[in-house]
């Protein structure tokens, strides 16, 4: 496995910091927001100074119930081969589900959601995996998530469930630490347990990121510095197995270059002190011949994909909760992702809060109730504004001629002000003005 050493998650707000930072070796980008075509110059500098490049994909959905999307997998090998990348990442989580499998309405998460561990879930990621390496130009590595509730009926541990996938496709492993710790304080996981258990030689490269406790509930948040504890089984995973590259995570809430260089320098400390608590024997780098991986079962199939829409449909669309879960936990996951979807919405269609003021967020988490996204954000966003038009739901007279017109201007196949008939009225109007 190729060593990376030490990275940082790129983000646009941070491109210009990134690219002065010293000591980085390597970045990763989330792959949705990188058009091949296109690429941000600061990444293209980066690459011609050497930097390695991960396109990192969150909507895969390799551990829901259907097959991986040929479409998205196209994309994404797209963004691989722009970017010169030696392997590219994706998630063991479900972001959708419903649709002809389970002859229900398709529902979109727009999160990572977990999958039960079970031996159904485990044969459908296992086949999913094979189809996702089977279509890239390089090899893939799959990363554990932060969870903020448990499926009943459970039938292996964590660390058991990503050995037999490892096992089982030859996958790589992308260890989050940050979401280890997430599940001990939200699920009672023993990190040190799960790391055990884990096929070390299998490790790609590593996560650290940060987070918040709130009510007895850990937030995965990507917004925080990074805490000790997460540090602490940084320095466990390192004393057990040199992970060929560890890389700072942080989405939101960005704070000074400098704060970023100390996290990096408190996560390069953890790595010496796990280094020093290794013993002289490291565990060796071994070829993982993937097994035979046989078709999932379509009944097995279904039933993943009905028990993912029950409980998918209770978080986002107000149904009853499937037996055997948290209500409390269930009603705390439904907030955190009606709160996530105003977030984002906010960034995609940034008009949206300047045309409804304060009172956009009160609006858009009274829209989910009722209103489960089905078509990503970008839709979310017309839909939310065609539904305050519909129902009245826009009072002030002002806010309400701006919101129509922005949502005249992109609910059709194309732009309104670049249609053949605006343009015409637009030139009439200024002739007219000219007068």
């Amino acid at each position: 496995m190729e060593r990376l050493g030490t990275g940082i998650g790129w983000r646009p707000e941070i491109a210009d910091a990134v690219e002065r930072m010293p000591g980085i070796d390597w970045v990763e980008a989330v792959a949705e927001n990188v058009c091949p075509g296109h690429l941000p110059e600061s990444l293209v500098r980066l690459r011609e100074r050497g930097v390695t490049v991960i396109p990192h994909g969150v909507s895969l959905g390799l551990g829901g119930a259907e097959r991986p999307d040929a479409e998205r997998l196209a994309a994404l090998a797209e963004r691989v081969e722009a970017l010169g990348s030696p392997l590219v990442t994706e998630h063991i989580a479900f972001v959708r589900a419903g649709g002809p499998l389970t002859a229900s309405p398709r529902l979109e998460a727009g999160h990572l959601l977990p999958v039960p561990r079970t031996r159904d879930a485990l044969d459908v990621l296992c086949e999913n995996v094979r189809i996702a390496q089977d279509a890239l130009p390089v090899p893939l590595s799959v990363e554990n998530i932060a969870a903020l509730i448990s499926w009943p009926g459970e039938e292996m541990t964590e660390g058991q469930f990503l050995y037999e996938l490892a096992d089982r496709t030859g996958v790589r492993l992308l260890i989050d630490v940050a979401n280890l710790h997430t599940n001990h304080v939200n699920r009672g996981e023993d990190p040190a347990k799960a790391l055990a258990e884990l096929p070390l030689e299998a490790i790609a490269y590593v996560h650290v990121a940060g987070g918040f406790e709130r009510d007895g509930v850990w937030h995965d948040s990507h917004a925080h510095p990074v805490p000790q504890p997460v540090l602490d089984i940084l320095a466990d995973l390192t004393s057990r197995v040199s992970p060929p590259g560890v890389l700072l995570e942080r989405d939101e809430n960005f704070p000074e270059p400098a704060e970023l260089e100390r996290e990096l320098g408190a996560i390069r400390g953890a790595l010496e002190k796990g280094a020093a608590e290794r013993s002289g024997t490291s565990a060796t780098e071994t070829s993982r011949e993937a097994a035979p991986v046989q078709e999932a079962s379509e009944p097995a199939r279904q039933r993943l994909g009905l028990a993912q829409a029950a409980l998918l449909s209770a978080l986002v669309a107000g149904t009853p909760v499937p037996e055997g879960f948290d209500r409390v936990r269930l009603g705390v996951q439904a907030r955190a992702l009606a709160g996530k979807r105003a977030d984002v919405v906010a960034k995609v269609a940034p008009e949206l809060p300047v045309i409804l003021g304060d009172g956009y967020r009160r609006a858009f988490l009274a829209y989910t109730h009722g209103h489960p996204m089905t078509g990503g954000y970008r839709r979310d966003a017309l839909d939310f504004a065609g539904y305050l038009l519909a129902e009245g739901r826009c009072e002030d007279v002002r806010a309400r001629a701006e919101l129509r017109e922005w949502w005249l201007e992109r609910s059709g196949p194309k732009p309104r002000s670049r249609r053949p008939g605006v343009r015409l009225a637009r030139a009439t109007r200024r002739v007219l003005l000219r007068r």
